[in-house]
């Protein structure tokens, strides 16, 4: 089990309020099965960020590649392995 920090920037904010919805129910459903470790948008509204739980860059990749946000062009996906360090 690996962690992966999706940044999601923001390329169209006139399709975002369209389609949070089906982007928050595709997380909630990815939470249910133990996928997201955190999620949220940036206070500057240049996007969010997802930390998905995955056992590769390839899962983590396709999970990422699923969301509709992504689908729609609304954000755009940078993918990179997280290692996460306790303070």
């Amino acid at each position: 089990m690996a962690y992966f920090a999706a940044i999601l920037h923001m390329e169209n904010p006139e399709k975002n309020q369209t389609y949070r919805p089906h982007h928050l129910a595709y997380l909630e459903e990815l939470e249910q099965q133990g996928k997201i470790f955190a999620k949220g948008p940036f206070i500057d509204g240049a996007g969010g960020m997802v930390i998905y739980i995955a056992d590769s860059l390839e899962e983590a990749k396709e999970l990422a590649e699923k969301d509709p946000y992504v689908i729609e062009g609304v954000r755009r996906l940078e993918l990179h392995e997280w290692k996460m360090v306790r303070a």
